[in-house]
């Protein structure tokens, strides 16, 4: 382990980067079993991009015996904060907080160019801050879809010569829908048939203007299943961007707000259908862990947090459901298998579909890349681990890849164009809506049913379904 690396005096007192703890860097016995399950040690096999070398750096940095040098910020940079090694880990080394603490050093010494500093501050405050700002952005860039421009731009190659990461965004800019998909949803949903519980779903920042469908897909299934719904209309982003690229601070601040929100709600539970928020929504008591006003809270709402797997897997789905005959295959996202530890569920909910086929996805729970904005800022690293998932994927033979992450849906989809292939990527609501849609299922909407969150057009037709 010998990148170059300036000797620091060594520190006295607890280990911290940033004013957080890494005290768990002490839980780590070196045992290697983490090498095996690491993306990136997998591919470059260079100790230092392993987590067991992470971890040596992120102790000798906090320790004070190192400095944050171009190597150093290089190495860590690269990891995917995938937590694939935390699920093998037999001492239980907390290694997602102690690479979002690293990762928030690094931001502070050594934020980097003016680009990418304008970049962030656009991506990861204005934008996911501002609501408005970020529908404005998104209806500007459907403007640049639908008039042609990104054709045009695509097919000249002048996307090639942007500077920095830009062309890895333009790359990955999905399709933007159109308004009435991105409106947002109505703040109550009634249950359908005998109320169970009142739930509320969390819409997110992005999601709810590029990936309203599956919000929607989201609202119906849980209504279906006897859910009363609650969309606080005041509700933002929750901060997990923030706090994986490195932007503590606003991640605390954006978790607060969530916290006054939801707790407004009056809600059994939170419903996430987007698995890096969950991820870090459940992890908001260690977040907010030193704040007197929100600790209780925060961990108080942290328990109240569930995928929409997780959530809908605890018993038998509420029928009737109609068939889907195609053959899918399922990836599992990483902050869903490894960050939230949820693996039976979705293969549960898939199973009950009349008509569907399953087959097994080899290295199923291996990154795709997209890794929150890890597949823009490390488009290199992100593109090898897709290519490798996008092979897996077609050996499969599927007609369709269900996952629970639009990130991973992205990243995926773009993966599979790349290779010529036009199968469809679909969020694992999409399906289950498709299938209390389709014939054979009661379609007609009873009394309570939210008529008003029907898309115009079923979201499988539009994201290329191969059913009939």
């Amino acid at each position: 382990m010998a990148p170059t690396m300036a000797e620091q005096p060594t520190r006295h007192g607890p280990l911290e980067l940033h004013g957080l703890s890494v005290e768990g860097v002490n839980q780590c016995v070196h045992c290697g079993l983490c090498l095996a399950y690491c993306p990136t040690f997998s591919e470059l096999g260079t100790e230092m991009d392993s987590p067991r070398g992470r971890i040596h750096m992120i102790k000798s940095l906090a320790a004070g015996r190192i400095a944050l040098s171009d190597s150093v910020v290089e190495h860590l940079s690269l990891c995917l904060d995938c937590r694939a090694c935390e699920t093998v880990c037999p001492a239980g080394v907390p290694y997602g907080r102690l690479i979002e603490a690293a990762k928030a050093e690094i931001e502070r010494q050594r934020p980097g160019r003016p680009l990418r500093r304008l970049l962030r501050r656009l991506s990861l405050r204005l934008l996911l801050e501002h609501p408005a700002l970020l529908r404005l952005a998104a209806a500007s860039l459907r403007v640049y879809q639908i008039v042609g421009l990104q054709g045009l731009v695509r097919r000249s190659g002048i996307a090639r010569l942007l500077p920095g990461t830009l062309p890895a965004w333009e790359a990955l800019l999905p399709p933007i829908p159109g308004a009435s998909e991105r409106a947002p949803l109505p703040p109550l949903i009634p249950a359908e048939g005998r109320k169970r519980a009142r739930v509320a779903l969390l819409t997110g920042c992005v999601q709810a203007v590029v990936f309203g469908a599956h919000n929607r897909a989201t609202a119906r299934i849980l209504a279906k299943n006897g859910y009363e719904v609650a969309v606080p209309p005041e509700q933002g982003c929750c901060g997990a961007l923030n706090a994986h690229g490195g932007d503590h601070e606003r991640a605390v601040d954006m978790a607060r707000r969530a916290i006054d929100v939801f707790e407004r709600a009056g809600v059994d539970a939170v419903v996430v259908n987007t698995s890096g928020c969950g991820a870090h929504m459940k992890n908001y008591g260690l977040l907010l862990a030193n704040d007197p006003a929100y600790a209780e809270r925060a961990m108080r709402l942290a328990r109240s947090v569930r995928d929409i797997s997780e959530f809908l897997g605890r018993e038998p789905l509420r029928g009737p459901l109609g068939p889907v005959p195609m053959t899918v295959t399922y990836h599992d996202p990483c902050h869903v298998v490894h960050g939230q530890k949820i693996r039976t569920e979705p293969r549960k909910l898939l199973a009950q579909i009349p008509g569907l086929k399953v087959v097994e996805l080899q290295e199923s729970d291996w990154c795709c890349g997209s890794a929150g904005i890890y597949n823009l800022t490390q488009p290199e690293m992100a593109t090898r681990l897709l290519h490798r998932k996008v092979n897996h994927i077609l050996a499969t033979g599927a007609e369709a890849v269900v996952t629970a992450n639009p990130g991973c849906i992205l990243q995926i989809q773009a993966g599979l164009r790349a290779h010529g292939s036009e199968v469809p990527v679909l969020h694992i609501v999409e399906v289950l809506d498709r299938a209390y849609k389709s014939e054979g299922a009661s379609t007609a909407p009873s009394e309570t049913s939210p008529r008003s969150i029907a898309p115009a057009k079923p979201a499988l037709d539009r994201a290329g379904d191969v059913a009939p």
